[in-house]
């Protein structure tokens, strides 16, 4: 049983995937010099330079992997960016399957780049 507090689990995918209630609450930067926290970021450089290609994907993936409540989404993810990256980003099917169950325009957005 889930509460409000306890972020469902998909079957056969061991951590709580953390969504948002909506995706215009993500006003993270886009652009500079990011740290993240350690518990975003359990292994390697948590420095993320969203300006050098391919470090903001990185980042959103981490972020996303990670999360342990919405706050940590709505600080360090921008909505615009995230409807951008989201066909192209890699993800474990269960966090994918959870953030496209919310937000059909996600699923759509990668539908419509496999085309």
């Amino acid at each position: 049983m889930t509460t409000d507090r306890t972020p469902p689990r998909r079957r056969g995918y061991a951590k709580p995937v953390v969504v948002p209630d909506r995706l215009d609450l993500l006003s993270g930067p886009v652009s500079g010099v990011v740290t993240l926290p350690g518990h975003l970021k359990r292994s390697g450089n948590p420095r993320y330079d969203l300006d050098q290609p391919g470090r903001i994907v990185d980042m959103y993936r981490s972020v996303i992997n990670e999360a342990a409540a919405p706050t940590d989404l709505t600080a360090y993810l921008d909505r615009a960016t995230l409807v951008e990256l989201w066909a192209d980003m890699w993800l474990p099917l269960a966090v994918r399957e959870q953030w496209e169950d919310r937000f059909p325009e996600l699923a759509a957005r990668r539908s419509h780049s496999a085309a």
